[in-house]
């Protein structure tokens, strides 16, 4: 097997594992920062998801760039941080 394929297996169930958990917990808990912290990690499963399906070739990035970089590409990386900084920013606070 070739090691691309082998880290894109290995990224899919490791995401997939992180993305299931993280929707058994937001059933459990209902505290703002912890559900700010399981949408970042859904979003970060579903760019990993966009990132394999691109990069197989079932879809095409569109052709819209920011400051070079592909607009999908470029949320895909900000949407799960910005989701993340959010949720420990209310953690913050509310201690």
């Amino acid at each position: 097997m070739d090691a691309e394929i082998i880290l894109i297996i290995i990224k899919m169930l490791l995401g997939g594992i992180v993305a299931f958990l993280a929707i058994l917990t937001m059933s459990k808990t209902r505290a703002s920062s912890w559900m700010f912290m399981m949408c970042g990690f859904l979003f970060m499963y579903i760019s990993l998801m966009f990132e394999l399906f691109v990069s197989i070739g079932v879809f095409k990035e569109p052709p819209i760039y920011v400051f070079g970089l592909p607009l999908i590409s470029l949320l895909s990386i900000i949407i799960p941080n910005l989701f993340f900084s959010i949720g420990l920013i209310i953690k913050l606070i509310k201690k």
